[in-house]
């Protein structure tokens, strides 16, 4: 029996948890599969292991584990496959695939040109800065950069910078002074799923200077709207299809 496993980042603040499980419960409908369940990467429960234990237990016996993660990296590459790998271990007669992050997708990037036009603001000419969660794997910087040059040629934008709140590439702070030096009128939006910590973050350091530069317009985060919730699906469907999985445990 097939089943989908959703793993969800996981927050510190409710509020990102409960837009994640909206989020869900939107595309759960639009899956074929008669066992469906959640879990989270970290700090809030059902865990992984849980969450197949869940699938198990309602007879399931092929996983697709669907990441919603925004870009490939660490938690792709090594923390969902050693979680899985150790639930094969105890589930050897479940055969488990997991599909692939959102990645670069032109749907995503109508997303964020609705986040600049949605500020009610004269986007012409204006500089945009992409906050990217970050991480110590070079493709997360690359992948950033061409959703960011695509973004500036679907926008008419006159740059569209990256910056990372941790890891590899330009940090939020070091990009936060070019502005202030720039004294340029920037829309900042954070490339995140969810309401958090790392939007907290983001808040508090454009409030501590936007005494020196007003022309700071921090926009809402990519978010889940339905752009996002259909390159989700695709990547379920692609996953349960077989056309494009990452690691397949048979």
């Amino acid at each position: 029996m097939q089943a989908v496993l959703y793993v969800a980042h996981g927050s510190r603040v409710k509020a990102g948890i409960d837009e994640a499980l909206s989020f869900i419960e939107k595309v759960k409908p639009r899956i074929d599969a008669p066992i469906q369940q959640v879990s989270f990467l970290e700090l809030v429960q059902p865990s992984i292991l849980q969450g197949v234990k869940k699938c198990v237990q309602q007879g399931a016996t092929k996983i697709a584990v669907a990441p919603i993660l925004l870009l490939t990296a660490n938690h792709l590459n090594h923390d969902i496959p050693n979680e899985i790998a150790e639930a094969k271990k105890q589930f050897p007669h479940v055969q488990f695939t997991i599909g692939e992050a959102f990645g670069i997708d032109e749907r995503l990037v109508k997303t964020l040109h609705h986040r600049l036009i949605e500020m009610d603001e004269d986007i012409r000419g204006a500089n945009v800065l992409l906050i990217g969660r970050g991480s110590s794997d070079p493709a997360v910087k690359r992948d950033l950069g061409e959703i960011a040059t695509l973004l500036k040629k679907k926008a008419g934008l006159h740059e569209v910078a990256t910056c990372f709140l941790y890891g590899k590439g330009v940090s939020f702070e070091q990009a936060l002074q070019r502005i202030l030096a720039e004294n340029r009128k920037t829309f900042i939006i954070p490339y995140l799923l969810f309401s958090g910590l790392l939007k907290r973050h983001i808040e508090t350091k454009i409030t501590e200077v936007q005494h020196v530069n007003q022309a700071i317009i921090l926009c809402n985060c990519l978010g889940y709207d339905k752009q996002v919730q259909h390159v989700f699906v695709d990547r379920i469907h692609q996953l349960m299809g077989k056309g494009r999985c990452i690691y397949e445990y048979a």
